[in-house]
């Protein structure tokens, strides 16, 4: 033992190699990361400098291949590391078990050669942990406090040279009514010297049911559904450092919708977050789906002229083309004026009818949009589903100009039963306009840039929302009380699709939820027993998305409506508690005084009066912006710590955000008017004393020597030894 503690005197590096998942923890992120410990060489003539543990090995690629069967995982790690010192580098491989870990077949190659491993019991690798804590004088191995290990021996790794490391592990991964949970480590950004070059991962799920919900709160994934029962799920990336483990969530059930429910509740502070998942299946047929009618409204002015109309066109007829049986269409096209197809709603058998119609329209004068929008709602039948699809890539010039009327107008004339979407093409459109129809009638804006082709954004949005499965929905969760639900108010739900609701709860607890919605003009209801929101901590990542999309909400809500104090003052607590940086908070890295509430209300009115000056509703940085508050308000996953300049000094710790002040790292609902922190020092006998007693600081302390943190109320001080 003391022999192999020698061996960890200077250890090179740490990495992510593979993760397990904890029965009966299902909706606890998994903090296991392989770890390569290497040896620098003999003292001959001097021994070298102790190198940090963020600047070891580099890994030049990291590629993962899953498949789960019936929630049974086998994962399959392919790495290359690369020594770039000019010694040899020796060394221990440690793989860290979370307790309770269900790991079936371990296998392990060095260069293809097969490797022996052994099993640490959790007492055993703590020691192990504490010891390279004490040695390095380094917290970031704390990650792993409570875990046991495998450990296993690594051939050399010459100077300048590479080495291929292969894992392949099963495991069985646990289900929590009906929502399985996978998860994958790629938090790396302390142990690998260098970005990685190249980065994949890819999972195939397959299962007896049918697969509903497939969802990440951590990464934009692609996706591929092949049937019914199985999925596809990946993303690639290079030159990234990845600070953020992967996390999958996959539903399977014969129900016609699904309804998953993961939540957390922080005791400290009686708030509880939840996020609800629900998804209908793939198929679209036709005693499923609900008949609709669609009003395309195109704009033909001269600005449209050239490839924009072409391509305007070209989208035009796939919605055409991608009508359902029972669905009914029309076509208004306007410029100065506007122009009808029929002037009545058409059965879908009219859309070649309606296509070649389009083919031959001009592009020519001016912009009259009040007046095609309210040709449009004129032809709406109530009680039957409309989605309304606006194009158009101008200002209004013709006809009612002023944007405030033009609201007012479509607000009196639309029906409830209307969806209207709009799609703004190129820089010269007007944001407030667009978004302002979309949000008042339940849709939503695309904006289309300069270089994008019109035709795939449009066709692409058209074929997820083509089949309507239910409409204007609601919920309702029983006895427990929620509140603050975003989106608001609830989109329609579509085969293929799904929602992702998030909001805030006050008492967890047993829940009957309820999803409510119009089927062809008949009322559904679906009820999902047995769901339980969350009495204790749980899901980190979903009081994040939370804070997310409320601040995109409430940004939005200034841009449409204009300023007030308790919109961004609402948005300046969110930020600095979550680490959401906005255009209120850019000083959230820099400000000094952000750790008591008037710090912070200073903080906000200051904000607030530099973003006094008029802002232009047109224009290619209004578009970024509309496009940058409409991405935090649709999230489905929470907000990056900003990339910016500084944002080096801002780290999320599960569902917490620390800031570096002075060298200290300190949690953002730390309050120094009000609290007294505990100090204790650092690597000493009452510093892992405290961690025994309260092990939910180690991912905290793990940031470095310098830390304030706050657990069960009472803030911790970590002082240099």
């Amino acid at each position: 033992m003391r022999a192999r503690f020698r061996r960890l005197r200077n250890l090179v590096l740490c990495f992510a190699l593979v993760a397990v998942i904890l029965p009966g923890q299902l909706l606890t992120a998994s903090a296991a990361d392989g770890l390569i410990v290497v040896e620098p060489p003999e003292c001959v003539p001097t021994c070298p400098a102790p190198i940090a543990l963020a600047d070891q090995l580099t890994v030049r690629s990291h590629r993962v291949d899953v498949m789960i069967d019936n929630q049974v995982a086998t994962t399959r790690i392919d790495q290359v590391f690369y020594n770039p010192h000019s010694w040899i580098a020796e060394g221990t491989y440690i793989f860290p078990i979370p307790e309770g870990a269900s790991v079936g077949k371990f296998t392990m190659w060095v260069d293809g050669e097969p490797i022996e491993a052994n099993l640490l019991d959790a007492a055993e690798a703590r020691r192990i942990y504490d010891d390279i804590v004490r040695r390095l004088r380094d917290p970031a191995l704390l990650e792993y406090v409570g875990t046991g290990a495998i450990q296993a021996s690594v051939f050399p790794i010459p100077a300048g040279e590479e080495r291929k490391i292969e894992i392949e592990y099963d495991e069985v991964l646990s289900a929590n009514q009906g929502l399985t949970h996978y998860v994958y480590p790629l938090n790396t950004e302390r142990f690998s010297s260098q970005p990685l070059e190249q980065l994949s991962l890819r999972v195939a799920v397959t299962s007896d049911d049918p697969i509903r919900a497939v969802y990440s709160p951590t990464h934009d994934i692609a996706l591929d559904r092949t049937d019914e029962t199985s999925v596809v799920v990946g993303f690639e990336e290079s030159g990234v450092t990845p600070t953020t483990d992967f996390e999958l969530f996959y539903s399977g059930t014969p129900d016609p919708i699904s309804a998953n429910l993961i939540s957390s509740y922080d005791a400290a502070t009686g708030e509880g977050h939840f996020m609800l998942l629900a998804a209908p299946g793939i198929a679209t047929d036709t005693d499923s789906v609900v008949a609709k009618d669609v009003i395309v409204v195109l704009d033909t002015s001269g600005s449209m002229e050239g490839e924009k109309i072409e391509q305007a066109k070209e989208a035009l007829t796939f919605v055409l083309e991608h009508l359902n049986p029972e669905d009914r269409f029309n076509v208004i096209e306007f410029s100065t004026g506007s122009r009808i197809f029929e002037t009545a709603l058409q059965p879908a058998s009219a859309a070649n009818a309606a296509a070649d119609w389009v083919s031959g329209l001009p592009a020519t004068g001016g912009t009259d949009i009040n007046l095609a929008l309210l040709d449009a709602m004129s032809m709406i039948e109530p009680g039957r589903p409309t989605m309304v699809l606006f194009l158009t890539d101008g200002l209004p010039s013709e006809g009612v100009v002023d944007v405030s009327e033009i609201l007012s107008n479509v607000e009196s004339a639309a029906p409830e039963n209307v969806r209207l979407f709009s799609f703004g093409v190129g820089d010269d459109v007007d944001t407030i306009l667009l978004d302002s129809l979309s949000q008042a009638h339940h849709g939503a804006s695309t904006y289309v840039r300069p270089g994008q082709a019109l035709d795939e954004v449009v066709s692409g949005f058209y074929a997820g929302i083509s089949a309507p499965v239910l409409t204007d929905l609601s919920l309702d969760f029983g006895e427990v009380h929620v509140e603050d639900l975003y989106p608001t108010p609830l989109p329609d739900l579509f085969a293929g699709t799904q929602l992702v609701v998030v909001g805030r709860y006050r008492a967890g607890g047993e829940a009957a939820i309820t999803l409510s919605g119009t089927v062809n003009g008949e009322a559904q209801n679906f009820v999902y027993t047995g769901e339980s929101f969350a009495t204790s901590a749980g899901a980190d990542f979903v009081p994040r998305l939370w804070a997310t999309r409320k601040i995109g909400y409430l940004l939005n809500q200034i841009r449409l409506q204009g300023e007030d104090p308790e919109l961004v003052s609402a948005i300046v607590d969110l930020s600095v508690r979550y680490g959401i940086v906005t255009p209120y908070t850019s000083y959230l890295i820099t400000e000094d005084d952000i750790f008591t509430q008037a710090g912070r209300d200073e903080a906000a009115a200051n904000s607030s009066q530099a973003m006094q000056a008029p802002q232009s509703a047109s224009g290619a940085a209004a578009v970024d912006e509309a496009e940058a508050r409409g991405r935090l308000a649709d999230a489905d996953v929470a907000a990056p710590v900003s990339s910016s300049e500084g944002a080096d000094a801002v780290r999320i710790v599960g569902p917490d955000t620390f800031v570096l002040r002075d060298g200290v790292w300190m949690q953002t609902t730390y309050d120094p008017s009000t609290m007294t922190p505990q100090a204790v020092k650092f690597a000493s006998d009452e510093y892992f004393q405290l961690l025994e007693e309260h092990p939910e600081l180690a991912d905290a302390f793990a940031l470095g020597q310098e830390v304030i943190a706050i657990s069960g109320g009472q803030a911790y001080q970590v002082v240099p030894d």
